[in-house]
C-alpha cells in the first residue's frame, strides 16, 4: 500500500506511543485504582490509588488523603508506584529517542545509521514502558481477585473491586507496546528500502552508461 511508506509507518507509532505515554502519566496519579462500596452504607465510596486515598459521601463530597509513609505501604501499592514510575520515565527517554530518529528531523547530515539506532533504542525503551505499566496493574488486579473470592473473610466485610484508572492503566500499556513494536517495523522497512535503493541504483548507472554509450556509437 501507498500510505504505508517508512516515514508514515514512524510518525504513526511514535503518535501511538506518545498517546499511551500521556494515558501513563496521567492513570499513575489518579486515585480510582481500586473503588469499594459497602452495602452496609451505600451513601459512602472509598478509592484508592499509587498516591491517595478518598472517599466520597453525599454530605461532604470527595477527600482525598496522601499516604504518609512510603515504606508503610502495601507491598502491591510500592511495586506499583515504583514501575510506574520508572514506565514514565523509559516513555519520555524512548519518546524523546524516537522523535530524533524520525525521518525528516534534522539531527546532522550524513548520520542515518546514527537515526536508525536512534529509533531502535526508542522502541526499546517504549516497549519497556509499555511492559512496567503492564506489570503493576496486572499485579494489582490479581491480588485483588485473589482476596475478593477469598473464603476466610466474612461475606459481610467490603472488598475492593477494579477501578477506572485500572482499564486505563491496561490500555495505556497495550498502546506503548504496540507503538514501541511498531518502531521496529519501521526501521525493517527502512533497512529493505536501503537495500532495494542499493540493487536499483547500479542498474540504473549501467543503463545510463549503456545508451551514453549507443549514442555515442549513432553519431560515430
Amino acid at each position: 500500500m501507498v500510505l504505508l511508506t517508512t516515514k508514515f509507518v514512524q510518525r504513526a507509532s511514535l503518535f501511538v506511543s506518545f498517546g499511551g505515554l500521556v494515558t501513563t502519566v496521567i492513570t499513575t496519579f489518579l486515585p480510582l485504582w481500586k473503588t469499594m462500596n459497602s452495602d452496609l452504607n451505600e451513601m459512602e465510596n472509598w478509592y484508592e490509588g499509587l498516591w491517595h486515598m478518598c472517599i466520597y459521601t453525599e454530605e461532604v463530597g470527595i477527600h482525598c488523603k496522601a499516604f504518609e509513609s512510603f515504606l508503610a505501604l502495601p507491598l502491591d501499592t510500592l511495586a506499583s508506584r515504583v514501575l510506574m514510575c520508572i514506565s514514565i520515565a523509559t516513555g519520555f527517554l524512548g519518546v524523546a529517542a524516537a522523535f530524533f530518529g524520525l525521518e525528516g528531523v534534522e539531527i546532522g547530515t550524513g548520520r542515518e545509521r546514527m537515526k536508525r539506532t536512534l529509533l531502535i533504542l526508542g522502541g526499546l525503551f517504549i516497549v519497556v514502558s509499555g511492559i512496567t505499566t503492564l506489570a503493576p496493574v496486572s499485579l494489582m488486579a490479581y491480588i485483588m481477585v485473589v482476596k475478593f473470592w477469598d473464603e476466610n473473610l466474612p461475606d459481610v466485610m467490603p472488598r475492593w473491586e477494579y477501578g477506572e484508572a485500572m482499564f486505563s492503566a491496561w490500555f495505556a500499556g497495550l498502546l506503548l507496546v504496540v507503538g514501541g513494536a511498531f518502531l521496529f517495523v519501521a526501521v525493517c522497512m527502512g533497512d529493505h528500502e536501503a537495500k532495494l535503493q542499493s540493487k536499483i541504483l547500479p542498474r540504473n548507472l549501467e543503463q545510463c552508461s549503456r545508451t551514453q554509450h549507443s549514442r555515442k556509437m549513432e553519431i560515430i
